[in-house]
Formats: structure tokens, C-alpha cells, sequence
């Protein structure tokens, strides 16, 4: 009887050491998970903060292309405070105007081109401030055609703005 309740009592030992054995192991099995568990938390916070950090930059560059588009917008509104017609409010006497050899005087309107012949130094008004007329932006002249004063492009001959008789 003895050994039958020595040999129960060991099987009862090895079956709660068993039971604690695979408690404590199911415990520390437990804790990896949570600490791999941690560990892609702390991967997935730090994605989110490099694409919080991409989005706050692709913001940034939005506002810089919106500062720029804004910057041109007003660039645009100056040359476009030269009226494209205007009626001259005074008559200035400039002497008789000639025109360029094959030409005639004809009446010109924004968006068109000048033709090479008007750019020469002849029909540039070079004094606009006796005219009335204010400085033409960089890149700009007037120029005389007929009694009209025209804003013309110096490359291309495109007329940004017309001033209607100007000249007597």
C-alpha cells in the first residue's frame, strides 16, 4: 500500500509540475507574444510617422507651388493694368508720321504682331513720360503707328496694349 500511495502521490507531483511547467511556459510563450506584439506596434508608429513626415512635406511644397502660382497671378495683373484700348485723354503734336516703306497706317488690336519695320528705332517713343504714358514693363516698348501708341513685346512684336490717338 505504501508504494501504491507513494506512486499515486508522484503521479499527482509530475501532473501539477506538468500543469505549472506548461503554465509557466504558456506564460513566457505569453510574453514573446506581447513583445513581438510590442515590437511591430513600434514598427507600424514609426511608418506612421515617416508618412506623417512625407505628408507634411508634400503640404509644404503644396503651399511653396501655391506662393508661386499666386506670385505670377499678380505678375500677370501688372501687365495687364496697361488697358488693351485705351482712348488718349490729351493730343500731343509729334510731327507727321511716315510709315515704314510697303506699309500704311492701320489701326492695330491687342494680340496681334508687329511687324519688324515698326521696331526700328524711328517709330520708338522713347520719351513716354512727355506723353503721359508710364514706363513699359522689361521687355516692352511703345511704339508710334499712325496717331496710336502701341505696346508692343520687343522680341516678338506682340501688342499688349493699344493707346488710341495719342498724337494729333
Amino acid at each position: 500500500m505504501k508504494k501504491a500511495l507513494t506512486a499515486a502521490l508522484a503521479a499527482t507531483l509530475a501532473v501539477t509540475s506538468m500543469g505549472m511547467a506548461s503554465a509557466a511556459e504558456a506564460q513566457s510563450r505569453g510574453d514573446r507574444y506581447e513583445q513581438r506584439q510590442d515590437r511591430r506596434d513600434d514598427r507600424r508608429d514609426d511608418r506612421r510617422d515617416r508618412r506623417e513626415d512625407r505628408q507634411e512635406r508634400r503640404e509644404d511644397r503644396r503651399e511653396w507651388r501655391q506662393d508661386q502660382r499666386e506670385d505670377r497671378r499678380e505678375a500677370r495683373q501688372d501687365q495687364r493694368a496697361y488697358a488693351r484700348w485705351q482712348q488718349s485723354q490729351r493730343r500731343y503734336n509729334a510731327g507727321r508720321y511716315y510709315a515704314p516703306r510697303g506699309y500704311q497706317t492701320r489701326a492695330w488690336s491687342y494680340g496681334q504682331r508687329m511687324p519688324s519695320y515698326y521696331r526700328s528705332n524711328q517709330y520708338v517713343v522713347r520719351d513716354y513720360g512727355r506723353y503721359g504714358l508710364r514706363q513699359p514693363p522689361h521687355g516692352y516698348q511703345y511704339v508710334r503707328s499712325g496717331n496710336d501708341v502701341v505696346l508692343a513685346a520687343v522680341a516678338t512684336g506682340l501688342i499688349t496694349a493699344v493707346i488710341a490717338g495719342l498724337f494729333n
